[in-house]
């Protein structure tokens, strides 16, 4: 039944639907794809709920990329509508512009600002780190201990379960200050929402007569009964992969509470962080990005948990060298077995979708340079052949 494939893949998100497509558009393989879901699209899975409304199954998706050339090639699958991305955070009852922008300082600090006052005021403010080793250090060193403690800490620390000080600088350093008034959540040159959903756009990418998907299905079985003549593509935890062999990997996981309100709209904008109120970290109200039209709306809840299933890689640096462990194994397993790892679990690093689409070309583009040289011997054969 399955003794025709070419490339197997594991994994239906993003990354494991763009390498199916550009194997079997570009090299005519024959593609099987394997998800463990009912559905496709990862993450990215969106559906209609009850009430009507469009809603991001597993959290909200803001589509924004730099990559001219990445949007080009989406756009073969779906039209785009623009993106709306605007959050705003709640501290002591008040709505501030998040990121923190110059709007944000003037309400905060109650004064009237500009640029130079602004960057002043923040100069004064920021605590003196030369090279921060934490994101607890990053931050005071960028709005000091005022803005830290009010917009940051505890949205870390319930995001996290950990303290900043106890995770990469990376992980606070992502979100920018800024000293206009700018309220974009991101500075991407195109921000854009896919017109008809993700779960849209992935499923036209598999549409294709090359293109075999088993939802529903084990990967662990699968993979010991297919033989793909030429690759694997493995988009799930590396850890998991290993049968743990240097233990689990620790991630964060999530609980999502939608809730239908019988009116047009409940919030301001698409999202509202709560650093320091509730057992949420934000409220997400889908409409103002998918820009659906509808009399009701829904507002999720997003309550972190450090089981289930797994979403967010935790970034400080024991489990940094235990991923190592892990990628070290996974780099044998490329070169003796064909086996690519791919993704956010698979590489144990956050990913936008427009980044985990960029590392799924690149890692098709690895596959095909690899495939076109001449095969290469096994660990068992290079045994066999005399020194």
């Amino acid at each position: 039944m399955f003794d025709d494939v070419d490339l197997l893949v594991c994994g239906a998100g993003p990354v494991g639907c763009t390498v199916a497509e550009r194997a079997a558009h570009v090299l005519g393989w024959n593609v099987l794809v394997v998800e463990r879901r009912a559905h496709l699209a990862g993450n990215c899975f969106d559906s209609m709920h009850p009430s009507g409304i469009r809603i991001h199954n597993y959290g909200p998706h803001y589509f924004r990329t730099n990559d001219e050339k990445l949007l080009r090639y989406l756009s073969r699958f779906t039209d785009w509508i623009p993106g709306n991305y605007i959050v705003k955070s709640s501290v002591g009852g008040r709505l501030y512009p998040f990121p923190i922008n110059l709007t944000t300082l003037e309400q905060f600090f109650g004064k009237k600002l500009d640029s130079a006052a602004a960057e002043r005021l923040l100069h004064e403010k920021q605590v003196p780190v030369a090279v921060p080793r934490n994101s607890e250090e990053f931050v005071l060193s960028k709005v000091g201990r005022e803005l830290y403690e009010s917009f940051y800490l505890n949205y870390t620390l319930k995001q996290w379960g950990r303290h900043p000080r106890e995770l990469a600088p990376s992980v606070c350093g992502r979100v920018p200050v800024r000293l206009s008034r700018d309220e974009r959540y991101v500075d991407h040159r195109f921000q854009v929402m896919p017109k008809d959903g993700f779960t849209a756009l992935f499923t036209r990418m598999l549409r294709h007569r090359k293109i075999r998907v088993l939802l529903d299905a084990d990967f662990s079985e699968l993979g010991r009964l297919v033989r793909p003549r030429q690759a694997t593509v493995y988009t799930g935890p590396i850890d998991a992969y290993f049968d743990y062999s240097f233990g689990p990997l620790p991630y964060r996981s999530l609980q999502f509470d939608f809730v239908a309100k019988p009116v047009e709209f409940a919030q301001p904008c698409v999202q509202i962080n709560y650093p320091n109120e509730h057992a949420w970290t934000r409220s997400v109200e889908f409409k103002h990005v998918t820009r659906q039209r509808h009399p009701h709306t829904v507002v999720c809840h997003e309550t972190p948990q450090a089981t289930g299933e797994p979403y967010y890689p935790v970034p400080a640096p024991a489990h940094q060298q235990l991923y190592e462990r892990y990628r070290e194994r996974a780099a044998e397993a490329t070169n003796e077995e064909q086996v690519y790892f791919c993704g956010r679990l698979a590489q144990y690093r956050y990913f936008n979708t427009d980044e985990a689409i960029l590392e799924a070309l690149q890692c098709f583009e690895r596959i095909r340079r690899d495939c076109a040289a001449p095969r290469r011997q096994s660990a068992s054969s290079r045994r066999l052949v005399p020194a």
